[in-house]
């Protein structure tokens, strides 16, 4: 039994409100109690019988403390890059001619297929490392770059045992298989859907927890979304969607009808669009980065007044973007969103748990897991300010990481 007493905080940022001078008792991976240190209790039962016998005690000095960031919408698993695209894409070529020139979402399918489970693993790993050391304790990750039965399922086991190793965040996995159609399916498009319907509960038993359909122009159609979500849902995986990327094709009305998870990206987003997500209760995972690269922001501040719960992500990728820094997303969101620095941070930490049904993080309360962020500034504002603030230092359920 190990307990711990975080003093001296300056600011303490919880997710449901700020105290000044506050202090956090942690009790092995959960938070025993939190609030104002002038009000920290001489004993609690069952985690300490005199508070002056706690095992360790670490004064922050003055710091701005939050949960830890929670990333919503991630694609960590995949080989290679695809920095030519970018710079054909930042001089304004077109998709057909970055196809011609090898580029494209097939170019990483095809270097990811001939990517060896060694070289795979370091790749994602240090992903994953990078998403922890500054300050994201819990990331949702997609498959979606090997498009076969048994790459997708491996990729599922890869996130589930790196997850255990030291120095890596929680993980969410979302099989993500209904991606894009693979070359091998070319004009059966209809065959890989069905195809990847039978690989959910496979994928259910190898450790996912959600299944994602990427529902838009080029990729699949309503019909063929409603089929592959159905079929997760019908072994227990989350229903989510990407949904108006690039266009309105009915993304959001199945969302609302399948009761998903979240609607994840949405730039293409109607108000009777949002009418519905409020009166559905479906969530928005919003990702800047992704976003600012598009030339099409959605329209967060319409979505919050609505009373639709907002989620960001980074939406890291190998075609679009590269962010691993939550709090830089965090920046991002103030900057091209317009959400106050309060609403991005929420969306950050309390935004992400509901999305991914994690009650046990998103806000630091007693019972809560103890992930816990200190960073290097004094006031929440500094997030708008720093683009990318850094932590000075990250607790994983209690244990310093950092």
């Amino acid at each position: 039994m190990t307990v711990r007493l975080l003093t001296n905080i300056g600011r303490l940022w919880t997710g449901n409100d700020v105290c000044s001078n506050g202090a956090i008792l942690v009790h092995n991976d959960r938070i025993a109690w939190v609030g104002r240190a002038a009000d920290l209790p001489q004993s609690v039962p069952g985690v300490v019988d005199d508070i002056v016998d706690v095992d360790h005690v670490e004064n922050l000095g003055g710091a701005l403390v939050t949960p830890g960031l929670i990333d919503a919408h991630t694609h960590p698993v995949y080989a290679g890059n695809r920095y030519a695209e970018m710079a054909m894409r930042s001089s304004g070529s077109s998709m057909s001619a970055i196809t011609a020139a090898g580029g494209g979402v097939g170019s990483t399918v095809t270097v990811t297929r001939g990517t060896d489970p060694w070289t795979m693993c370091n790749g994602v790993r240090e992903r994953l490392r990078e998403w922890l050391l500054s300050g994201t304790t819990t990331v949702e990750a997609k498959t979606g770059y090997h498009l076969t039965r048994d790459g997708e399922l491996a990729d599922v086991r890869l996130l589930r045992e790196l997850e255990k190793e030291p120095m890596m965040p929680r993980v969410h996995v979302t099989f993500m298989a209904a991606n894009v159609v693979p070359p091998e399916y070319f004009g059966r498009q209809r065959d890989y859907v069905e195809a990847v319907g039978s690989w959910c509960a496979d994928a259910a038993a190898a450790g996912a927890d959600s299944v994602d359909v990427y529902c838009d122009e080029g990729h699949f159609t309503t019909d063929e979304a409603r089929w592959v979500l159905a079929s997760g849902r019908n072994v227990g995986l989350l229903p989510r969607i990407h949904a108006g990327v690039h266009s309105r094709r009915g993304a959001v009305q199945l969302a609302a009808e399948m009761g998903c998870a979240s609607a994840d990206l949405l730039h293409h987003t109607s108000d009777d669009d949002i009418a519905l997500m409020a009166r559905y209760g479906v969530p928005a995972v919003v990702c800047p980065g992704t976003a600012l690269q598009h030339g099409s922001l959605p329209p967060v501040r319409r979505m919050l007044g609505q009373g639709v719960t907002v989620a960001l992500g980074s939406d890291h990728n190998p075609g679009h973007c590269g962010i691993t820094s939550m709090s830089l997303v965090i920046s991002l969101a103030v900057a091209a969103f317009g959400m106050s620095v309060g609403d991005a941070l929420r969306a950050a930490t309390l935004g992400g748990a509901t999305v991914l049904g994690a009650p046990d993080r998103g806000v630091l309360a007693p019972g809560r897991l103890a992930d816990i962020v200190q960073w290097d500034a004094d006031h929440e504002g500094a997030f708008a300010w720093a683009f990318g603030l850094k932590p000075r230092r990250v607790w994983r359920g209690g244990v310093p990481v950092q």
